[in-house]
Parts: structure tokens; C-alpha cells; sequence
């Protein structure tokens, strides 16, 4: 003899099980997030820091080569490609492999001699507004 049992109920989940669990998801992803958000810009200010010394180091290494710096119309080019005048006999370069531009995408700034270093240069990034000045995430992050 054989027994049947009648299912009475859904196996599937409800609307309501669905909804909760998404509204539930939501606010955990409300509460993480903007954790996060202060992570990236950190990040930024760190590889500009990075790459600001990397520069540096590069346009000491060129003074060591070539006796002086780079005037303000070579700019930082001249640490990837040789001077066209008599100078490029003394050159070792490059110096670097390649000039990037800094984490927000605007090239860094060069001036010779520096306002903040009157007897050798000033290497800055303009930071995330890309102009002079600023603070917080906007602050210019340079060798000074």
C-alpha cells in the first residue's frame, strides 16, 4: 500500500524574502563603502609622492652628468631625450624610462630655479583640481 503526501506549500522565495534581503544588503553596502571612498584619493597622493622623488632622483643624477639642471624650457623631457646642442655629449641619459603624468592624468610641473628652492628646482604635481594651490585633495604635492 502505497502513501501519498500532498505538498501544501512553495518551495520558492517570497517577494517580501527577497526584498529584505536586498534592503538589507543595501544598507551594509551604505555602511562599507564610503569607507572606501578616502582610500582612493590617499592612494593618488602616495603615487604622486612616489613619482615626484622618482623625478628627482632622475634630475640629481642628470646635475651629476651634466653639471647643471634642466633650464625651464627643456623641462623634464630632457630627462628622456638628449639635449639637440653640444650638451648631449655629456649626457647619460635617460634618466628615466618614460615621463608619465601624474595619478589624476596633468603632467608634473618643473621650474628652475624654484620658488621654493631658489638654488636648485621645484617638481610638482598640481594635484586633483589640476591648478596651483589648493587643499585637501586639491593640495599640489612637490618635492618641498
Amino acid at each position: 500500500m502505497k502513501i501519498q503526501l500532498k505538498k501544501t506549500g512553495s518551495s520558492a522565495f517570497t517577494l517580501i524574502e527577497i526584498m529584505v534581503v536586498v534592503i538589507i544588503l543595501g544598507i551594509l553596502a551604505a555602511t562599507i563603502i564610503p569607507q572606501f571612498m578616502g582610500t582612493t584619493q590617499d592612494a593618488k597622493v602616495s603615487a604622486a609622492k612616489s613619482q615626484v622623488a622618482e623625478l628627482e632622483s632622475a634630475l640629481e643624477r642628470f646635475y651629476i652628468h651634466m653639471d647643471r639642471y634642466p633650464t625651464a624650457d627643456e623641462g623634464l623631457k630632457i630627462l628622456v631625450d638628449p639635449p639637440a646642442n653640444d650638451d648631449g655629449k655629456k649626457w647619460r641619459g635617460p634618466y628615466i624610462k618614460q615621463l608619465r603624468n601624474d595619478p589624476w592624468g596633468n603632467p608634473y610641473q618643473y621650474s628652475f630655479p624654484g620658488t621654493h628652492h631658489p638654488s636648485s628646482f621645484d617638481i610638482w604635481s598640481r594635484g586633483a583640481d589640476g591648478a596651483d594651490g589648493g587643499e585637501g585633495p586639491n593640495a599640489d604635492v612637490g618635492n618641498w
